[in-house]
């Protein structure tokens, strides 16, 4: 850590001392999804959320009610449930199924030392305390956008069948299939996000599968048959970010979403118009893209709207690290974990995009 001292800093004196420009901030638009849990202190590092398997599913197959084989599948569902006059039908139980996910502690810390608290003609800890705020929120966003790109269902562009074999474009077709996946699953549409404040309350919105992706992808997606941009929409207030649907698909962008750089396949393979975009010119970069169905996945904070700790400890604060109390410190801490809740209600499309 490099301690914020008088020198670190050029001064202004004697010069016309304009105002403090603004500096870039991070997008936050993951971070308004998924269900917000509160964890109690003192419970433990684990949380575990547990559900119920519905009639007809299996473990493996966790939302589908019809397991595959011949015949009319659905009648043979009536038929298992008819009643005989007189005779007690056999009972049944329900199949518990726990999801776990472990806590994990982040922070981050800024120091500087008391010459520059003292003498220096801009408020440095001010600074320092407006971009804690948005590195948490930068760090935040990169924990669930880590965890959901881990997702197990993974779609491919370009006739793909993993990563490193991606060669094409988000298509309609593409899109198509990963509907299909997700509706065969019984995954719900979106139908509210958190509210931009400091609580836990969520606002309504139009229902669809939310797309979460790097805004390089904004071109290839804005051309896609049967996009309608967000300034067109008949009702309603887009979200941040938010460029436009696609069928059942809400497009939502972020230059803070980043890609594989150079992990799909070689730049020759390219399946789309023109040619394809690659970092280094030899493989694909390949973008994925986060489809979110309803509770797919939660945020989960340790102590809820308190699980930020922060810290301001000025200069002149002795003690046996600082005998003479020549070093402040401002920063925070915090308890987070993501969970998925199921994967099935939400997919990762990989794909790349034209030079």
């Amino acid at each position: 850590m490099t301690m914020q001292t008088f020198a670190l800093t050029p001064g202004r004196i004697n010069k016309f001392k304009g105002e403090i420009l603004a500096h870039a901030k991070p997008f936050e638009v993951l971070a308004k999804a998924g269900r917000q849990v509160q964890m109690p202190q003192n419970n433990s590092d684990t949380y575990v959320a547990r559900k119920f398997l519905p009639y007809g599913a299996t473990s493996s197959s966790p939302n589908i009610f019809f397991a595959n084989g011949t015949g009319d599948r659905g009648n043979a569902i009536v038929q298992a449930h008819l009643t005989s006059e007189g005779v007690t039908p056999t009972p049944d139980s329900i199949t518990p199924f726990d999801v776990t996910e472990v806590v994990q502690q982040y922070s981050c810390l800024y120091g500087f030392s008391d010459k520059t608290y003292n003498l220096y003609e801009d408020d440095i800890p001010a600074q320092m305390k407006i971009q804690i705020g948005e590195r948490v929120g930068l760090v935040n966003e990169m924990i669930v956008y880590g965890k959901l790109k881990s997702c197990t269902n993974q779609f491919y562009g370009g006739a793909g069948t993993s990563r490193a074999t991606v060669a094409g474009p988000m298509t309609l077709s593409l899109q198509s299939a990963v509907v299909r996946s997700l509706i065969a699953n019984h995954a719900m549409p979106v139908t509210s996000l958190l509210k931009a404040s400091g609580s836990f309350d969520t606002s309504a919105v139009a229902p669809g599968y939310f797309a979460y992706t790097h805004s390089d992808l904004e071109r290839q997606i804005r051309d896609l048959p049967n996009f309608v941009p967000a300034e067109k929409y008949a009702s309603g207030t887009p979200e941040m970010g938010e460029i436009g649907k696609c069928e059942r698909f809400r497009y939502i962008l972020s230059p803070d979403l980043p890609s594989f750089q150079d992990a799909g396949a070689a730049v020759a393979s390219w399946t789309g118009t023109g040619s394809a975009y690659s970092t280094t010119g030899t493989n694909m970069d390949v973008y994925p893209v986060i489809v979110l169905g309803a509770d797919a996945f939660s945020q989960i904070a340790v102590r809820g709207l308190k699980a930020m700790d922060p810290t301001f400890l000025p200069p002149g604060e002795k003690s046996k690290s600082d005998p003479l109390g020549q070093r402040g410190y401002a920063g925070t801490s915090w308890w987070k974990a993501v969970m998925v809740e199921n994967n099935l209600w939400m997919s990762v499309v990989n794909v790349a995009r034209a030079a």
